[in-house]
């Protein structure tokens, strides 16, 4: 069943090479479950950004390339000699009296790359550290990890070290956004705390115990206006109830394909001219196929959010998910102010809605009219 997966998703993909799930893309997938497009994209490892420049409709956000090589240069700096500073941060941050630690890096086995021999390299290490085996290690660095999405195995490659004393692992990111005066952006210690939840989650899944992995992870930013980093704790139980829950409710992808018209693709390829294998029109119609639940919120998160944004032009839910889901099912801008004037007869699906939805337009009359503004506030109470 899962090679019969893999397979529909790569005819979904085309012979190009696959985008590899990330925290950040599975904390955006979670936070909007109901998006079909985005969890078969996500699932068959659609790069989003280039479809999304095939579509005309390009990424809008993202990190600059100063900001991508200012975070590689932090992250090396507090990795170097064997994280010797990050050590000293961590006896600070997390009380601790060792006074040597054991360094393991997971980017290879031996010379060999492979996604399943480093996944099997790292479980083996994490297992025996957490059962306390003696030169298991103590700092782990970019284990690579693995989590059920949507019934679809993907591999995490965190840019993060686990470490590991008395039994307890502490997942700590490196972030090089800065902490002035004891305060930082609370937008980024935010995304910074969900994508640290999706590692929690997956290294507890890895060790089989939720127990072996503190709730508590460690982030490590540059101090002020210097590169000196500093470390503090944040709690992501929030964030892990949260995620638990969104990823129970994705729909299996096995389903979603189901859904799919045979021979819809997303092949971003190009023949030996250099030329697109599929134009524009058919790239728009196979996107046409796949259903999309767009919200405002998409546009800080899904490089494919201003594609959806033009095709859901007129829908509620540009308005946002509060008002689509406060509409039941009102799925057009125009239907919600027919029901609301009263020129549209309500469905008996739309019947309770277009009540409330009349009252709530008589109480804009009557407080817009003069001296109603009391009289609107009586009829609201």
């Amino acid at each position: 069943m899962q090679n019969d997966t893999d397979s529909r998703l790569r005819r979904l993909r085309g012979p190009v090479q696959p985008k590899r799930h990330n925290a950040r893309t599975i904390a955006a997938l979670t936070s909007n479950p109901g998006c079909v497009r985005r969890g078969l994209c996500d699932a068959a490892g659609v790069d989003k950004g280039a479809l999304a420049e095939r579509l005309d409709f390009p990424v809008r956000f993202g990190q600059s390339q100063f900001a991508i090589t200012r975070g590689n240069a932090f992250e090396a700096q507090v990795k170097a000699d064997g994280c010797a500073e990050l050590v000293t941060l961590l006896r600070e941050v997390l009380d601790l009296d060792i006074t040597e630690v054991g360094y393991t890096n997971f980017d290879e086995v031996g010379g060999n790359d492979s996604q399943d021999l480093r996944h099997a390299h790292s479980q083996a290490t994490l297992l025996a550290a957490a059962a306390g085996r003696d030169n298991a290690g103590t700092l782990f660095d970019h284990p690579l990890l693995r989590l059920d999405v949507a019934g679809v195995g993907v591999y995490l490659e965190p840019d993060l070290i686990a470490f590991q004393h008395a039994g307890i692992f502490h997942v700590i990111e490196i972030k090089s956004f800065a902490v002035i005066d004891g305060q930082a952006d609370g937008g980024k210690v935010a995304s910074a705390a969900i994508q640290s939840a999706v590692y929690v989650h997956a290294l507890r899944t890895l060790l089989g115990s939720d127990d072996a992995v503190s709730s508590d992870i460690v982030l490590v930013c540059p101090k002020d206006f210097s590169n000196r980093p500093c470390a503090t704790k944040v709690d992501v139980r929030k964030q892990l109830i949260v995620l638990q829950h969104q990823l129970n409710r994705l729909a299996r992808i096995e389903a979603l394909l189901d859904a799919l018209p045979i021979g819809v693709s997303l092949d971003l390829a190009k023949d030996d001219d250099g030329q697109p294998v599929l134009t524009r029109a058919e790239l728009v119609q196979a996107m046409d196929c796949i259903e999309a639940r767009y919200s405002p919120e998409c546009l800080a998160n899904c490089e494919l959010a201003f594609f959806c944004r033009d095709e859901a032009t007129g829908g509620t839910a540009t308005l946002g998910k509060s008002v689509r889901e406060e509409l039941g099912g009102v799925e057009l801008v125009n239907v919600a102010l027919g029901l609301a004037a009263g020129s549209l007869a309500a469905s008996d699906e739309q019947a309770e809605i277009a009540a409330l939805l009349r009252a709530a337009a008589r109480i804009y009359r009557e407080s817009m009219s003069p001296g109603g503004g009391a009289q609107a506030a009586r009829v609201a109470a």
